[in-house]
């Protein structure tokens, strides 16, 4: 059962690489035609492909459900791939309400949510045992479903406020604007980057071991794995692999230094990437995107963003904070322990509680608004990503 979850995922993962191609074709279509959006035939086999790549999604999520003998949601590999099927779906939603006007929407989308699975597949796909704070079903279905629900639904957010940004900035001019669309353009390439890299050493068989000090001052009863060859070191390390490269630097107990050693790599093939792609397309990579959602309207985006960021954030803050504290006291006896994953949860939900007041009362759309919703989704994916691996806290056993 759970080699046919695995199957299905990739068969998913193929149907939304379909359906992004099938939505580049709607788009061009629609600028060469006619300056107004229009439901094209690529268009509805677009969503054809999102429908059949969630319906394989969902088969996944419950075939490794059956196996596992719980909801799959409790490591990084299985609330990632979930996170991508809550932005499907709610993607596939939003299509139904704006038939005409989604397909740049998808165009954004569906690369995110391919994105996703594949940082997925850098980690243990294997199921594990649950870890004693993850041995309570019920909140651990209501607090982490929840919660990639609503961030699923953010994500939708920052799609169209990218596609927003892209359609509206004058990118040949030199300013921060287009160099901050630069930057986020690098850093998907450096997901691209992490997943070449780990998939690459790890098909080589490359792995070395370290003895270290842990945080609490104490020799680690179990040795630190590295799939990369080792620029940043854990604390007080020693090379128990003979042979092997010696780190050049060290980090503090509290920092995991195999994550943080990862993320370097990536960064730095990543910027290769960038660089082999901006020799090759001989523009800037928002510049090579934009004539693809010139026929979309600004005025459409700004209200896909925020509608789905106004849906989105109470979902997340009930999953995200109060299914979590609850959680939390069940687990850990205390609703609140400025654990790093908790203070970021919060930071979160004060970012998108400014976001809406801002909007709301301060008369701030178009393009103030779709920066922010750029923004918190940045804020979402350092709370996933660095602040989930890299320092040491009470939510570490997601890696």
């Amino acid at each position: 059962m759970a080699n046919l979850s695995l199957n299905l995922l990739l068969l998913a993962f193929f149907a939304y690489l379909t359906a992004t191609i099938f939505f580049v074709f709607s788009l061009s279509k629609q600028r060469k035609e006619s300056a107004q959006a229009v439901q094209t035939k690529s268009s509805k086999w677009g969503i054809g492909f999102v429908l059949f790549g969630l319906g394989l999604s969902l088969g996944y999520f419950f075939a490794r459900w059956s196996a596992a003998g719980h909801a799959p949601v409790s490591n990084m590999f299985e609330y990632m791939t979930t996170l991508g099927i809550a932005m499907a779906l709610a993607f596939a939603i939003i299509y139904f309400i704006y038939p005409t006007r989604a397909d740049v929407i998808g165009l954004f989308t569906m690369p995110t949510v391919m994105l996703l699975i594949v940082y997925a597949s850098t980690f243990s796909t294997a199921i594990a045992p649950l870890v004693p704070s993850l041995q309570m079903p019920l909140m651990l279905k209501l607090h982490i479903i929840t919660t990639a629900i609503g961030q699923g639904l953010l994500a939708i957010g920052f799609a169209a406020g990218l596609a927003y940004l892209i359609r509206t900035i004058d990118l040949t001019q030199k300013s921060w604007k287009p160099r901050v669309l630069e930057v986020i353009m690098y850093g998907l390439l450096c997901v691209v980057a992490h997943v070449t890299l780990s998939h690459g050493f790890s098909a080589a068989g490359y792995e070395i071991e370290f003895d270290f000090v842990n945080e609490n001052g104490e020799q680690s009863e179990v040795p630190m794995t590295y799939n990369l060859p080792p620029i940043i070191g854990p604390n007080e390390w020693v090379n128990l692999t003979e042979g092997a490269m010696d780190p050049i630097v060290s980090v503090p107990g509290n920092i995991e230094a195999g994550d943080f050693n990862t993320l370097i790599w990536s960064f730095a093939f990543g910027l290769i990437l960038y660089g082999l792609l901006r020799l090759l397309l001989r523009k800037r990579l928002s510049l090579f995107i934009q004539p693809l959602v010139k026929g979309s309207t600004p005025l459409i985006l700004d209200e896909f963003s925020y509608r789905a960021i106004a849906i989105g954030f109470p979902v997340f803050a009930l999953g995200g904070l109060i299914f979590a504290m609850i959680w939390a006291q069940i687990a850990w006896s205390r609703f609140w322990g400025w654990d790093p994953k908790e203070v970021w949860a919060l930071i979160t939900f004060l970012f998108y509680a400014a976001y809406l007041h801002l909007r709301l009362n301060k008369g701030w759309h178009g393009e103030k608004s779709a920066w922010l919703c750029v923004i918190g989704f940045a804020i979402i994916m350092f709370n996933l990503v660095f602040v989930n691996l890299v320092i040491a806290g009470l939510h570490s056993y997601a890696s």
